[in-house]
């Protein structure tokens, strides 16, 4: 049970911050392995250690906007912090208004293994194109209100399975002009609240639900996420200016691949 919990914790801290799908992974071990679904509390426990890391990771960007944005709200100037603080709100309301609008429909009919793995290499191919035809010119702070919402409809399209919240992100803000560092870097903020946000949607499950909760289990999930996102979003953001998506485009190629050929074979 251990090996199967550090396993999946693995996975989910990893896979959330990197351009490669975190449900074509999720979905992997239970195919493959024949796994079962750990469950909601589990969920929502290796989902809270994703969260834990990226604010630690951004605990001086995250406390600066947050001082800023309501220095704001009290009538004071906008200035840098407080504005990207406002575009990565404003970015999280297309995701939240599809969720609830289609987050049923999307769970019933898009979470199937066929769409995961077209997902993961269309998406994958536009994020390939994204880079190659990128200009590469602005910071996190010059993505203005327009590029804001773009990211945030791009964000929204993350809720079909296969398509990778990080990655979809990362290609939107390639598109707009942004630096790799700088697109990576407001994907990762952007993440803060929708993360938190569909984690507390997800917790508010757990009341309407009689069981157990395997503490030990949530609380190894907790700390594994945590670790492996920490150490994901410091690598990643350290090597995406040198060696830029590639690698992560013919990995999604072929993970994509693999995932057509084990739904065929189980066909």
């Amino acid at each position: 049970m251990e090996v199967h919990v550090v396993l999946l914790a693995l996975i989910q801290g990893i896979t959330e911050f990197l351009p490669i799908s975190s449900s074509a992974h999720l979905i992997l071990p239970s195919v493959l392995l024949g796994w079962p679904d750990q469950g909601l509390a589990f969920d929502v426990a290796v989902h809270l250690g994703s969260l834990l890391a990226v604010i630690y990771y951004f605990r001086e960007e995250v406390r600066s906007m947050a001082s800023a944005w309501w220095a704001s709200l009290r009538g004071k100037e906008l200035n840098a912090e407080g504005r990207l603080a406002w575009c990565i709100l404003l970015a999280t309301i297309p995701a939240c208004v599809v969720g609830v609008l289609f987050g049923d429909l999307i769970g019933l009919y898009l979470r199937s293994g066929w769409v995961i793995a077209g997902a993961t290499i269309v998406f994958g191919l536009l994020l390939w194109w994204a880079d190659r035809m990128a200009r590469l010119q602005k910071d996190e702070y010059q993505s203005g209100w327009r590029g804001a919402f773009i990211l945030g409809c791009a964000q929204a399209l993350a809720l079909i399975p296969g398509t990778s919240r990080s990655g979809i992100t990362l290609t939107a803000g390639l598109m707009l002009g942004l630096t790799r560092k700088a697109a990576a870097r407001f994907s990762f903020l952007m993440s803060i609240p929708i993360i938190f946000l569909a984690g507390s949607h997800q917790a508010k499950g757990l009341s309407a639900v009689d069981m157990t909760m395997a503490w030990s289990a949530m609380g190894l999930g907790v700390v594994v996420s945590f670790l492996s996102a920490l150490a994901c979003i410091h690598l990643f953001i350290a090597l995406l200016s040198r060696i830029g998506v590639l690698p992560f485009v013919l990995y999604r190629l072929g993970l994509g691949a693999l995932l057509i050929w084990v739904m065929s074979t189980q066909a």
